[in-house]
Formats: structure tokens, sequence, C-alpha cells
């Protein structure tokens, strides 16, 4: 027999998919300042020859296509959260954004890459004044961006309709992965525009000419690092890999250690929501036992907003 769990509200309405409007909203506003200043690399770069500027300019592009996505991923997770064809809610519509902003970055660290092997290669004249003015500029507002991102990563939790406290002495950290793609492609913004200053440095001042491509051969290897971190964490969650989380240890001990002696013979979860998790287990009971008390069980762990339990009885030799 089996008896399926709603924590939270009922129906489609799922309060543990909930968008965070703060996160939304600043991510619009970095879309905005990121497209100003490419377009200010872009024009600089053409009115002053320089070619640095125009690469980063088509670099910061990228970012605005990407950051873009995030800010849509948020709108469309929002416009159809009660859509009821969606058994869990939207939240992974956010975490879909995360893992498409990571393969953007991981063909911006391609296009960085050839470029800086390029100009190893053929050196171009750079506008030093000028790359060095617009550089710094970019990287002012690379650090605003991460400032509102941050701000927003750090904002108010959200009510996610569970009433329970939570009785195991730990947290669980609930990531926007949405918010931290976001976030890394600013942050590798200003990573490559504070090397492309020292750069541009080196060569106006010390006549270093090639640091401006081998510095950022080495900003992109840093990129690539972020974007593998990314495409890894949202990777797992795409694809339900939660079986080593540290909620599925704590159900496996609360029907070991529970007063009804009883086996799991089945186990899944997976991630619905922001540090939200779904369950369905079956466990044979050797005494009677029904699923509402399996259930009871698990009401210390608020994180648990839809649990399913079947109970077996013993198998009859």
């Amino acid at each position: 027999m089996s008896e399926p769990n709603h924590c939270g509200q009922v129906g489609h309405e799922h309060g543990f998919d909930e968008v965070n409007p703060l996160a939304e909203r600043r991510t619009r506003w970095v879309v905005i300042l990121t497209a100003v200043t490419m377009v200010v690399e872009l024009l600089a770069g053409w009115w002053y020859g320089s070619m640095a500027l125009l690469a980063d300019g088509w670099h910061m592009s990228s970012h605005v296509i990407a950051l873009g996505l995030s800010v849509a991923a948020y709108a469309l997770a929002r416009r159809l959260r009660h859509d009821v064809r969606f058994a869990f809610g939207t939240w992974k519509i956010e975490v879909l954004g995360g893992y498409t902003s990571a393969l953007l970055l991981a063909g911006v660290v391609l296009m960085m890459g050839y470029e800086c092997v390029t100009r190893l290669m053929r050196p171009v004249p750079i506008a030093y004044d000028q790359a060095l003015l617009v550089a710094t500029l970019g990287l002012l507002v690379n650090l605003v961006s991460a400032w509102m991102l941050a701000g927003a990563a750090r904002g108010p939790a959200h009510a996610h309709g569970v009433g329970h406290a939570h009785g195991t002495g730990h947290s669980h950290h609930h990531a926007d992965l949405n918010l931290r793609s976001a976030y890394i492609h600013v942050a590798a913004d200003a990573v490559t525009s504070l090397l492309a200053i020292g750069a541009l440095a080196g060569g106006k001042f010390l006549h270093l000419t090639w640091l401006d491509a081998g510095v950022g051969l080495f900003g992109s290897a840093v990129v690539a690092a972020w974007a593998v971190s990314l495409l890894r964490s949202t990777g797992r969650l795409l694809l339900d890999a939660d079986m080593d989380a540290p909620i599925v240890a704590e159900i496996r001990h609360a029907v070991r250690d529970s007063p009804v002696p009883a086996v799991l013979e089945d186990l899944h979860v997976w991630r619905v929501g922001k540090g939200r998790y779904a369950c369905i287990l079956s466990v044979t009971a050797t005494t009677p036992a029904t699923p509402a008390y399996f259930r009871s069980l698990l009401r210390v762990h608020p994180e648990l907003v839809h649990v399913t339990v079947e109970v077996n009885p013993p198998a009859v030799a």
C-alpha cells in the first residue's frame, strides 16, 4: 500500500520552486550595464583602430547573450510556474539556463584561446592609452555587476511552504545555479579585464608586447575551470544525480533505526528546488505499519517536500 505526501502548497503551485525576484531584477540590470559597456568598447575599438578593444567587445557580447539567457530563464520559470505540465515545478528551467550559460562560457574560452595563440604568432599594434582607459571602465562595470549579483545571493531567504523544524543539526546549501552562472560570467569578465589592464600596462611601460596574449591565455584557463565547475553542478541536477546527497543517508538511517523493524527495499531521491527534494521509498515491514508512520519519521527533514511511501508485508515462504 502506498500514499503520497505533499509538503507545501497544493497541486502544482509549489512553494519550493519560487523565483528569486531580487536575483531576476539585478541580473536584468547587469545585462543592461554589460550591453552598454560592450557597445562602448566596440565603438571605441573601431574609432581608435584597436583590435584589443574590438576583441574584448565581442568577447563581452557573448556574456551579454549568456546573461540575457539567465534573465529569460527566470522569466520563463515564473511564467510557467503554475503550468500543470511541470510535475515538480519549473526550477529546472533555471538550472538549464545555468547549464547553457556554462556551455557558452566554454565557447568563449575556446575563442579567447584561439585569439591569444594567433596574436602570439602574429602580434598586432595596440593603442595602449585608449585600450587602458576602456579596459578600466570595463573592470569598474564588472565590479559593480558582481556586487549587485552577490547582494542578490545574500538576499532574504524565501518561504518554501514548509513548516517543520529541522532536527538534524546541520544545514544544506540552497544554491541558485542560474544566479551563479550569471555571477561567473561577470567574474570572468572582471578577471579578463584586470589581466588585460596588467598586460596593457606591461606592454606600454615595459614594452613587453607578448603580455597581452600571454596573460589572455592564463585568463582563459581560469575561466575554463569555472565553466567546467558550473557544467558539473548543473549537469548533475539535470540528470537527477543526487543519490550521494546527505539527505539520502538520513532517510536510510531513519528507516534502519525505526522502532518498527523494516527493510528499505528501494529508494529514489532527486532535487526539485533550491535545497528541496522529492523521494520514493519502498519498505518491507515485519510488523503492521502504514505509509503515514514512515512519513512521520521523515518530517524532521523540511527539505523533503514530496514523499511517496510504499509498505510491503514480508514475503511468505
